[in-house]
């Protein structure tokens, strides 16, 4: 299926202009990353572009890259692996809970479907809001805003933080984003949306407007009726859902329970 063509859902999603693209390494690497998404845009594998290409089309924000970010729905990852091995690539599957990667060289670029803490995966409608962009003369989609934002959430500790990146799409696609299925992605773990909205508040005090009182009214007033139950039984400590390594300590010595296993029990 030729990318051109773009038929059904895909050439009915909103076109995008881009407003900026991340700067590469050298004519080589951009050859690479051009190559590549020519043979992805010319299968008829769903997938989106994400990382510091989404993030500089929607904010404008230009910043050096090494890679580029492939998002795919989970049963697609082993497909585009297998089309790049068969074409000459080299291929690796550096974690099957989350990630594949495709090499030339010392270029390459990431297969993600879901989260590396599991919290998320690549669904359907993701590729449903995505966007249309002009990428290295190809037309792709390109992640949602909506999605962008969800996709970083978790991305927090010592090594590497998104809040920026979060704040700026904010700041300059606020009314592209639905707040709804924000809301929805972040259900269980709403806390970490409502730190990120906070964040936002924080940083740009001039344009809290951005964020819709509807919103905020729902987190805080489901911080309100949290805050009228006792404390968990047992002892929790979702900070590896952030950082392996910086809450490592919390489950290995301190008797927390991670996302998964058993914590050791409070008194009364």
């Amino acid at each position: 299926m030729a990318n051109d063509e773009l038929p059904g859902v895909l050439a009915s999603l909103p076109v995008i202009d881009a407003k900026a693209e991340p700067t590469l390494k050298s004519a080589e690497a951009e050859a690479f990353y051009t190559n590549a998404i020519r043979e992805l845009a010319a299968t008829d594998i769903p997938f989106l572009v994400a990382g510091a290409y989404a993030v500089s089309a929607y904010t404008g924000v230009v910043r050096h890259t090494k890679d580029l970010d492939i998002f795919c729905k989970a049963g697609d990852c082993a497909r585009i692996l297998a089309h790049f091995k068969e074409i000459g690539f080299a291929v690796e599957i550096r974690d099957d809970r989350w990630l594949g990667k495709v090499f030339e060289g010392k270029h390459f670029f990431d297969v993600i479907f879901a989260s590396a803490n599991g919290t998320m995966q690549v669904e359907d409608q993701w590729l449903e809001h995505a966007r249309q962009v002009e990428l290295l003369g190809s037309r792709v989609r390109i992640i949602g805003p909506t999605e962008l934002v969800w996709s970083k959430c978790f991305i927090q500790d010592r090594g590497r933080h998104d809040g920026a990146d979060i704040a700026h799409t904010i700041l300059k696609a606020h009314d592209q984003i639905d707040w709804h299925r924000l809301l929805t992605y972040s259900d269980v773990h709403w806390e970490v949306l409502l730190m990120q909205l906070l964040n936002f508040r924080w940083i740009y005090p001039s344009e809290r407007g951005h964020i819709p009182d509807w919103l905020l009214d729902d987190l805080i007033a489901r911080l309100a009726r949290q805050r009228q139950l006792p404390p968990s039984r047992t002892k929790i400590c979702r900070g590896r859902l952030l950082s392996q390594v910086d809450y490592e300590i919390d489950v290995k010595e301190w008797g927390f329970a991670g996302v998964g296993g058993i914590g050791e029990m409070r008194d009364g």
